[in-house]
C-alpha cells in the first residue's frame, strides 16, 4: 500500500512543491531535498506523511513527524516548518487535508462519544496513523484518476477519514474544533480577530470578552490551546507580514514596521532577526536570490 500511495502522490503532486487537487482543501507537497525553516501559517487540518519527515514548531514546541504519523491542527497557528527527510529518489511527499469544523460538528452529533468537558486541550498534535486511515488516502488520491470520482466519492472519503480521526485515541481534541462551546472553538474566535487585527493594539480585556473568559483564565486556555500568549501570537503575524510586504511590494524595513504595527523599527529589526534568522533587508536579499522566494509565509504542512 506505501508502494502504491508514494507511487499516486508523485504523479499528482505538480511542478511546484504545494499542489491543490481537484478535491476541495486536498493539498499534496512534495521536496526532492531537505529544506531551511519555512515560516507559515498553519490553518485546521490533518497533515498525512507518505515518504520522507518533517518538523514544525510552534513557539517552543517541536513536533517531528514521518511516515506513519500525521500532524493535526486545529486552529490557525504560526509556524516554522523544516523538511528534514527528503532526497531526489526518496522525496518528502505530504498529503494535507483541510478540517471543516461544520463536519466535525456533523460527526460528533451523530453518535460519536462526545468530548469530556474540562480544560482547553493542544490544538496541535502528532499521532500514528492505521491501515483505516492509510487506506482511505489511498482511495482519496485514487479518486483522482477520475474527475467525476473526484466530484462524487471524494466528499465521502474525507468524511471518513475526519471520522477515522473522531473515533480514534485523538478523538477529544478533534471534536473540540467543531464544538462551539469547546474551549478551542472560543479561542479560534480570539484567532480570528488578532488576524483581522494583527496591526492594531488589542487589549487582554477585550480579547478575554471575545471568548467568554476573565483575562486570566483566558490567557491560559490560550497557551494551552495555541503553545503560545497572545502577544506572542500577534507578534509572529505581524513578522510574517511584514516578510510578505518586503518580499512583495520591496518596501524599506522601517515602512514595513510601521504598516505592521510596530512603533520602533529597531525593535522589529531585532524580533525580526530573531524568527528568520537575519535582519529584513538582508534576509529579502537571500530568499530573492533563492530558488524558492514565494514560498515563505505559504501554509505549509
Amino acid at each position: 500500500m506505501t508502494s502504491e500511495l508514494v507511487s499516486l502522490a508523485l504523479r499528482y503532486a505538480g511542478p511546484t512543491t504545494t499542489t491543490q487537487t481537484s478535491v476541495p482543501g486536498f493539498t499534496i507537497l512534495r521536496s526532492h531535498a531537505t529544506r531551511a525553516r519555512v515560516p507559515s501559517v498553519l490553518r485546521p487540518s490533518l497533515c498525512f506523511i507518505v515518504q520522507g519527515a518533517k518538523e514544525v514548531t510552534v513557539g517552543d514546541s517541536l513536533f517531528r513527524y514521518r511516515i506513519a504519523e500525521f500532524l493535526f491542527a486545529s486552529v490557525d497557528l504560526p509556524v516554522t516548518g523544516e523538511v528534514v527527510e527528503a532526497t531526489t529518489s526518496k522525496p518528502y511527499l505530504c498529503l494535507a487535508l483541510e478540517i471543516d469544523p461544520s463536519l466535525v460538528l456533523e460527526l460528533a452529533t451523530a453518535g460519536c462519544k462526545p468530548s469530556a468537558p474540562g480544560q482547553a486541550k493542544p490544538s496541535i498534535f502528532v499521532g500514528k496513523t492505521d491501515a483505516l486511515m492509510t487506506n482511505a488516502f489511498l482511495r482519496l488520491l485514487q479518486c483522482l484518476d477520475n474527475p467525476m470520482d473526484a466530484r462524487v466519492l471524494a466528499p465521502s472519503i474525507v468524511r471518513e477519514i475526519v471520522y477515522r480521526v473522531l473515533v480514534g485515541p485523538y478523538g477529544d481534541a478533534v471534536r473540540d474544533l467543531g464544538v462551539a462551546t469547546s474551549q478551542v472553538r472560543r479561542i479560534a474566535k480570539v484567532i480570528e480577530r488578532l488576524k483581522r487585527d494583527f496591526h492594531r493594539q488589542l487589549r487582554t480585556e477585550d480579547l478575554a470578552r471575545i471568548a467568554g473568559m476573565s483575562p486570566s483564565s483566558f490567557h491560559a486556555h490560550f497557551r494551552k490551546v495555541t503553545t503560545l500568549s497572545p502577544l506572542q501570537y500577534q507578534k509572529q503575524l505581524r513578522l510574517q507580514e511584514a516578510r510578505r510586504l518586503l518580499l512583495t511590494e520591496r518596501a524599506g524595513a522601517a515602512d514595513v514596521a510601521f504598516e505592521v504595527g510596530y512603533e520602533s523599527a529597531s525593535q522589529f529589526s531585532r524580533e525580526y532577526a530573531t524568527l528568520f534568522g537575519l535582519p529584513p533587508m538582508q534576509d529579502v536579499k537571500r530568499l530573492l536570490a533563492s530558488e524558492t522566494p514565494a514560498e515563505s509565509g505559504r501554509d505549509s504542512p
